[in-house]
């Protein structure tokens, strides 16, 4: 599945753990905060947000893409050390008919 990474670390102790999770799991960085990875499994993914909430702290704020997720767009977000995440479906189906 295709998972994108955000990361706001409250210090640069957390900036410098989290690159190293994000190298050690496979993901690219494409922008200053983004890290993308084309091919991680649900529990590579799992084991990835273990090491996230163990690298972090309460000023640390971490948002987590994935897609497809059940035919649907996911959003996790880790802020002030809980987690949320949100599943989104397309809100226009196109049907075509003959």
């Amino acid at each position: 599945m295709f998972v994108s990474v955000i990361l706001d670390p409250g210090s640069t102790d957390t900036a410098h753990e989290l690159a190293r999770l994000m190298l050690k799991y496979g993901f690219k960085k494409v922008q200053a905060a983004c890290w993308e990875q084309y091919a991680l499994s649900e529990k590579q993914l799992a084991e990835l947000k273990r090491a996230i909430d163990r690298a972090t702290n309460y000023y640390d704020t971490v948002r987590i893409y994935q897609f497809p997720v059940n035919d649907m767009f996911a959003v996790t977000e880790m802020r002030q050390k809980k987690w949320r995440r949100g599943l989104f479906r397309s809100a226009v189906r196109k049907e075509y008919t003959q």
